[in-house]
């Protein structure tokens, strides 16, 4: 059954009604749509999105003999397309491995401490009242 956990390259048959194909599933592919997988198709030569839960049912793994044939048969198909799939999606594919940029250290701050907890008292403030100058205000309250 499909199982991409052990190799980066997981190659398998899609069995179908139509008939069989064989897919690739690499792991450094970008993520796809929720509940969807990016895979190779040998027949079509592209990559494609399946519907995870409908396709995964149907995906098996190969013998030796096959994963051997179909290695030697598609691997040229194959890494071309993967090449130019994965340069079309070079943000996500440099998303997904970038490492994260260490976190700036912080420079300790030293706090001096005063003599006094009331810096407040030596400080003056001054207040212009917004009244200055507006002796004129209407009174709208007063209308008779």
């Amino acid at each position: 059954m499909y199982d991409t956990s052990k190799e980066p390259v997981w190659y398998g048959e899609l069995r179908t009604a139509r008939g069989n194909t064989i897919l690739i599933h690499d792991k450094d592919f970008p993520e796809a749509s929720a509940g969807r997988v990016y895979l190779y198709n040998t027949v079509r030569d592209a990559v494609i999105e399946y519907a995870e839960d409908i396709v995964k049912v149907n995906l098996h793994d190969l013998t030796e003999e096959e994963l051997k044939a179909a290695k030697a048969e598609f691997d040229a198909n194959w890494l071309v397309t993967r090449a130019s799939f994965m340069q079309q999606h070079a943000g996500w594919v440099e998303a997904i491995h970038a490492k994260p940029a260490p976190a700036p250290k912080k420079a300790k701050v030293e706090v001096e401490e005063s003599a006094s907890d009331d810096d407040d008292d030596d400080v003056e403030l001054e207040v212009d009242s917004l009244d200055d100058g507006y002796d004129d205000w209407s009174d709208d309250d007063d209308r008779s």
